[in-house]
């Protein structure tokens, strides 16, 4: 990529994993010295509007021109910016978040690391570049973001870098971010190798007790020993969505997974450890972080089926088939076999996130789909010049005859 009269430099991630021999998907450049109207005449297509940014006429690749920043007002777009042919890269880099993410690679393969990149890299440390880190309270869940990616590495947040956090959390600027862009890192970081890291960074700087006070409220609570060896329900929760990254890549049943416990956090002090009917109190709180996140309608409803409904599922085998009828019927077992089958992943990783009962099987999934199966073959068909109501109850009355008659030959072997 060649641009006549200017220099263009790889940036960012691409730059940073490269160095990491991680794999990278996309690639961001920075142009210096060049002005928009240059851009232009050379073929570049503009789609940046608060800065310039434009895409390559061949590549398509996001080149933006060097620019620097000054804090303007609250948030992660409050700031003004400055574009000009006289910006340095040095500058440019500057305003970046992480070291690891302030260096450019010209085209000819050199590396341009000012502050450090590299030797973070080296160390396996996530350092903010300048105390202008403060300035945009995104990157308190960026740097989390990049904890749960590299945690497998043995990255961790420098100190001062966390302490810098704690000072945007404490200075209250979290709520200025939209819940969209909180949603979206939540989504991503929940996609990552070790989400319950992102948690734990959010945890250790104050911002989860801002963001989902009700996850946050878990930390400390316990729960009954012979159930639970490792007693704390939010360290249960952790655990549990290390089992389902090992389950599942799908953010809808992870973020099930992240929310499946949240009644354990209002359970009344004089009932503890026992947490008796969680899963009803549980809903409302779920209902309330969807709102709050305006999470996309597909996660909250796994979410709160999750939240509902994970105990029925844990007791599969003991239900009567009224009831095991009632949990196919509310899960949507019959009319959405991939829903479904999210569900008990959900199910299956909170079953696994306990200390000691990480590789137990969970029979209770594969009971639960013959149920489904058994339940299907009792159609219409069967109950031939039987209409109406009439029809619907001689079904479910064959369903749950037949769902008996597993729950009994369940009960034999």
């Amino acid at each position: 990529m060649v641009l006549q009269a200017v220099n263009t430099f790889l940036v960012g991630g691409a730059v940073r994993d490269a160095l990491l021999g991680y794999p990278a998907y996309e690639r961001d450049w920075v142009v210096v010295g060049a002005t928009p109207k240059q851009m232009l005449e050379l073929g570049y297509q503009q789609v940046g509007k608060d800065f310039p940014v434009f895409l390559h006429p061949e590549t398509k690749d996001e080149c933006a021109l060097a620019r620097t920043e000054r804090k303007s007002g609250h948030g992660y777009t409050g700031f003004a910016v400055h574009c000009d042919p006289s910006v340095t890269l040095e500058e440019d880099l500057l305003r970046r978040d992480l070291t690891i993410n302030a260096m450019a690679q010209d085209t000819e393969g050199n590396i341009t690391d000012p502050y450090g990149g590299q030797q973070d890299l080296a160390d396996r440390v996530l350092r903010h570049v300048s105390d202008a880190f403060v300035e945009d309270p995104l990157r308190v869940l960026r740097t989390a973001r990049f904890a749960a990616r590299y945690a497998h590495l043995g990255f961790a947040v420098a100190p001062e870098t966390l302490a810098l956090m704690t000072e945007i959390v404490n200075q209250d600027e979290l709520a200025h971010l939209p819940a969209e862009r909180i949603w979206v890192e939540l989504d991503r970081a929940l996609g990552e190798r070790n989400p319950e890291v992102f948690i734990e960074v959010l945890r250790d700087c104050g911002a989860l007790a801002k963001l989902i006070p009700e996850l946050d409220a878990l930390f400390g609570v316990p729960q009954p020993e012979a159930h639970h060896p490792e007693i704390d329900s939010g360290v249960h929760t952790l655990m549990s969505l290390q089992q389902v990254v090992i389950l599942s890549d799908a953010g809808d049943v992870r973020f099930a997974v992240l929310l499946h416990d949240l009644g354990k956090g209002v359970t009344p002090a004089d009932e503890l450890p026992r947490h008796i009917a969680h899963e009803f109190r549980g809903v409302k709180l779920v209902k309330a972080v969807c709102k709050r996140l305006k999470a996309p309608n597909q996660y909250r409803d796994l979410a709160l089926k999750a939240c509902e409904y994970h105990l029925h599922s844990h007791r599969a085998m003991e239900l009567r088939g009224k009831t095991l009828l009632k949990l196919l019927t509310a899960t949507d077992a019959l009319r959405r076999p991939g829903r479904f089958e999210a569900f008990l992943l959900a199910c299956e990783a909170d079953a696994r996130g306990r200390l000691g009962r990480e590789e137990e099987p969970y029979p209770q999934a594969n009971y639960l789909r013959k149920a489904r199966e058994i339940a299907l073959e009792i159609t219409a068909v069967l109950f031939p010049g039987v209409e109406g109501r009439e029809l619907g109850e001689a079904i479910a009355e064959e369903r749950v005859r037949r769902l008996d008659e597993l729950r009994g030959n369940a009960g034999q072997r």
